[in-house]
């Protein structure tokens, strides 16, 4: 049975202030993992900020067959960062609900920064597991993505659950964005979030920008969701590298009409070294 087939029903939810640290980090009453339900299958976990100040955003997507964890985060100790234990609970709880023999997770990556991949080890062992490999070639071979990065692959998750993945380098060489069919949403890694944008290669960048414009013409986008907050609600104002407390974030999920307007950006530059500043994120190109 395709239980995800067919367009997304409709915006999950979205409708949660999420943890944003503490004016005393180690005072900090909030758990080291927020979890959110966007839907049924699909859950966004935050790591606290108070434990790391990149505070990254991990998704957990739910199929027939399998589950795919999208990063791992950015403390390796489980003493800090009960990563696998917060998401075998997650596992457990959807299978009181739909039981089956079998149930295997899969552990991928937006790219392959330490941010982002740290808790891989936490799943060493883990039964039925497979946790993809880093580097570029890695990363080719295990989603099929011959002709890197004029390419896309599909990732099938049981029961019609389909993420599309997207090469997405310019931020970093092995970056990729997925596209989720059952929830219409776009998950772009540290290439675009509310926030400052490191571009590593400029052409590769506005080359990935324009992939995800053309990918999204044809698509139902409900929510751009990116792996970091950093800007505060005031246009063009960010919070500094490190911060540890954030009270006066945007919301996590930005538009493809932001994304365009990301575009637009990148020819405004025109691949100048620096920080570039625009109302929803800061392009810093690195040169």
């Amino acid at each position: 049975m395709n239980e995800f087939s067919g367009p997304p029903a409709g915006p999950g939810d979205l409708d949660v202030r999420w943890h944003a640290g503490w004016p005393s980090a180690k005072h900090d009453p909030a758990p080291e993992i927020q979890v959110h339900a966007y839907d049924e299958s699909t859950l966004i976990l935050r790591q606290n900020m108070s434990v790391h100040f990149e505070a990254p955003f991990v998704f957990l997507f739910l199929g027939a067959d399998r589950a795919l964890l999208l990063d791992t985060g950015a403390t390796s100790d489980e003493r800090y960062f009960p990563l696998r234990r917060t998401v075998d609970a997650a596992i457990e709880d959807w299978l009181v609900r739909h039981p089956r023999p079998g149930y295997g997770l899969l552990v991928a990556h937006t790219h392959g920064h330490g941010d982002h991949i740290a808790a891989d080890g936490q799943f060493t062992g883990r039964p039925d597991t497979t946790v993809v490999g880093t580097g570029l070639p890695d990363v080719i071979d295990f989603f099929g993505l011959a002709g890197w990065p004029d390419t896309r692959a599909e990732l099938d998750l049981g029961g019609g659950r389909i993420l599309d993945v997207i090469p997405g380098p310019g931020h970093q060489e092995a970056a990729v964005v997925l596209y989720d069919r059952a929830t219409g949403l776009l998950l772009t890694g540290d290439s675009f979030y509310p926030g400052m944008l490191y571009v590593q290669d400029p052409a590769a960048f506005t080359a990935t920008v324009d992939r995800l414009l053309d990918f999204c013409a044809t698509r139902p986008v409900t929510h751009v969701l990116g792996c970091h907050i950093e800007m505060t609600t005031a246009p063009g104002d960010a919070y500094p590298r490190g911060t540890t407390y954030q009270p006066d974030e945007p919301p996590l999920q930005l538009t493809v009409g932001q994304l365009t307007a990301l575009r637009t950006a990148l020819t405004e530059t025109g691949g100048r070294p620096g920080a570039h500043i625009f109302d929803n994120f800061i392009v810093d190109i690195t040169g």
